[in-house]
């Protein structure tokens, strides 16, 4: 099984920043890749960043231009850094990885708890 927990959430004040941080850890034979959505009260879940193992990226329309995801494969950890942040990027920030546990496992999608970030001055 794949854990992921998530640290670096709080509060900023608009135009701040704020870098999100999430580990990997239980039993990991490979991740396909990682990354981020978010949830805003009432709206569905969506697409922040995410990067391959490969080093692609790709990022929601809200992102571009002001977040940067990384990954440190070695330590199966993926950063997210977010400049520029606007009141709408208030959401809960879930990490995302497509892992596979086991040698003889299919891949399976796994989800951290989550962490709230508020933009608000």
């Amino acid at each position: 099984q794949v854990r992921l927990v998530e640290s670096g959430g709080g509060l900023v004040q608009p135009g701040g920043s704020l870098t999100l941080s999430c580990a990997a850890s239980g039993s990991i034979f490979s991740i396909n890749y990682m990354g981020w959505y978010r949830q805003a009260p009432g709206k569905e879940r969506e697409l922040v960043a995410i990067i391959t193992n490969g080093g692609s990226r790709n990022y929601g329309d809200s992102a571009k231009g002001r977040f940067t995801i990384s990954r440190d494969g070695a330590e199966n950890t993926v950063q997210l850094q977010m400049n520029s942040l606007k009141p709408e990027d208030t959401a809960v920030y879930y990490c995302n990885a497509n892992a596979k546990p086991y040698y003889i496992s299919p891949m399976y999608n796994y989800w951290g708890q989550g962490t709230q970030v508020t933009v608000s001055s």
